[in-house]
């Protein structure tokens, strides 16, 4: 892991760091967090047809069973997301301008498609956040503009969070928003709004986020310690920030000790400033620790 600067301040020698409010709590952050979201502006809903009952106008179609099932986009907050599936195929061929592939999520415990490298970081991501349930294209929608009549558009993602909550997702990085893709992602925001979902358009990342959460992944299947690290490393965190590399040092085997000290930052056990560049002298404190602040 590349050694970088931390979020920190030096007490003296022999003594604790101490930690600054990080940019990027890792136990404590959200998608809006870690991602550079497009922002939806009033002058790209301008472009929509958002008339009297335009809800019950506009029409979601799912793919349920290998069968198309449509509703109103004012029922779709009540549709039923376990069981779904991509509502169009993902396809391979020779010299296609994207990359399509699976993705494994641990907290799905299923591989789930993507259609660009692009979508991949966000199943990353999604996949550290503790989704419970990610739908690829999700839906087909059908909805009206005010100058083109009806249009379609098939959002990305549709992931259910933890307590239940849900985003509806796009993916396109940022320089490459063109004006029709504005009205599109437009519509998707009225209609997540309509159904009481959170919406947004990824346009990249922070800073060192990516890049760290790759390195964490590596250890985010469950791991046997049979070697009784994971107390030791939670022990030796409790009493506030300490460099990765001392904590590590603090058990029988750190050259080990690493691999499960990743594990329990991807886990949230423990915390790191995801702002910050992994290594040696990243800060890591409990996960309980930025509950309280």
């Amino acid at each position: 892991m590349p050694d970088g600067p931390a979020a920190h301040t030096w007490r003296g020698a022999g003594e604790r760091p101490v930690r600054a409010a990080a940019a990027i709590a890792s136990s404590a952050c959200d998608l809006a967090d870690l991602a550079q979201m497009w922002q939806v502006t009033g002058s790209d809903r301008d472009g929509l047809a958002l008339t009297a009952g335009w809800s019950g106008r506009w029409t979601a179609t799912w793919k349920v069973g290998g069968q198309q099932v449509s509703c109103l986009v004012n029922q779709m907050g009540a549709f039923p997301v376990p069981g779904c599936q991509p509502v169009r195929h993902f396809g391979w061929a020779t010299r296609q301008g994207h990359r399509p592939g699976l993705e494994y999520l641990a907290s799905t415990g299923r591989s789930h498609g993507f259609e660009s490298h692009a979508e991949q970081r966000l199943l990353l991501a999604l996949d550290f956040l503790g989704v419970a349930e990610v739908v690829s294209q999700p839906h087909r929608m059908r909805f009206e503009t005010a100058e083109s009549g009806v249009r379609e558009h098939t959002p990305d993602f549709l992931a259910v969070t933890s307590d239940g909550g849900r985003w509806l997702l796009d993916v396109r990085p940022a320089g490459r928003i063109e004006a029709v893709d504005r009205v599109k992602f437009a519509a998707s925001a009225e209609a997540a709004l309509a159904c009481g979902w959170r919406y947004g358009v990824v346009g990249g990342w922070q800073p060192h986020v990516m890049t760290t959460l790759d390195t964490l992944s590596a250890q985010r299947r469950p791991l046997a310690d049979r070697l009784g690290l994971m107390p030791v490393l939670l022990a030796a965190a409790a009493g506030g920030p300490v460099r990765f590399a001392d904590l590590v040092d603090q058990t029988a085997y750190p050259a080990v000790a690493r691999a499960f000290a990743i594990h329990l930052i991807w886990h949230r056990e423990l915390a790191i400033d995801l702002a910050q560049p992994l290594g040696d002298d990243t800060l890591v404190w409990p996960a309980a620790a930025e509950a309280r602040r």
